[in-house]
């Protein structure tokens, strides 16, 4: 059980993004203040592309201390680095670029290795930086319509990891790129802090589920993620938000 849990509903995917930028920076801040340094796992889609966007922006871009932040990833996708599916390239594009962020500040996973080989490469690197304990200070995480979230889906044996930091699953049909990698949940819950972002009148039937549903993590995936020793937040705009019954 997560030490806070806590839902936002903001009214736009502008202010869900804007909310993220703002958790951002406060951890940063905190983490270099307290270790040195701040490492952070994104994830890819569009609402964290607002978001990537908002943080190379002027407002942020000369506040936060970028030389001592760490990137990660939760997930990517099997293809080249360059391939335009590739959750790396994404946040190149938008944010790690436009900063200028240093090579030895990105950590991202291999995604043109076979899958398995890929997953062993980043369970390495992960090793290497943190040490025997791998402790995010934040991780940035989506919800999928079907209830997943990094690339663990509903029902793969991925979900019952518990030893592995980082493995290969094979995608559902539908999902762009067969082949994923993802953080396990022992990465995911030994977070200091797990943030969602979620907007669209589509998420609104499985973000209900997920927070108020009866638990079923083989499900719904994104019940599993709760950081033993940390925070839970979820940022969500007002169309996400309508099946809520209970909403901030």
């Amino acid at each position: 059980m997560a030490e806070e849990r806590r839902v936002a509903v903001l009214d736009t995917p502008d202010d869900v993004a804007s909310q993220a930028a703002i958790e951002f920076e406060v951890r940063a801040r905190a983490a270099i203040d307290e270790h040195g340094w701040f490492a952070v796992a994104l994830s890819g889609g569009k609402t964290p592309a607002a978001f990537h966007s908002l943080l190379a922006s002027p407002k942020y871009a000369d506040d936060i201390d970028w030389p001592n932040i760490h990137f990660f990833w939760a997930d990517e996708r099997c293809v080249p680095p360059d391939d335009e599916r590739s959750n790396y390239k994404q946040a190149l594009d938008a944010l790690l670029a436009p900063l200028r962020i240093p090579e030895a500040n990105v950590h991202r996973m291999r995604g043109e290795l076979e899958p398995h080989a890929g997953a062993l490469d980043y369970c390495a690197q992960l090793h290497k930086f943190f040490g025997e304990t791998i402790r995010f200070d934040a991780i940035y995480l989506g919800l999928g319509d079907d209830g997943h979230t990094a690339s663990l889906f509903p029902g793969n044996a991925a979900l019952d990891e518990r030893e592995t930091l980082c493995v290969a699953v094979h995608a559902p049909e539908n999902k762009v790129a067969p082949w994923r990698l993802t953080l396990t949940y022992p990465v995911l819950n030994g977070a200091r802090s797990a943030l969602f972002l979620v907007d669209g009148e589509r998420k609104a039937t499985v973000l209900a589920r997920v927070l108020e549903g009866p638990s079923d993590v083989h499900a719904l995936p994104a019940q599993g993620v709760s950081p033993k020793r940390g925070s839970l937040i979820w940022l969500v705009d007002n169309a996400a938000a309508t099946q809520l019954r209970s909403r901030v």
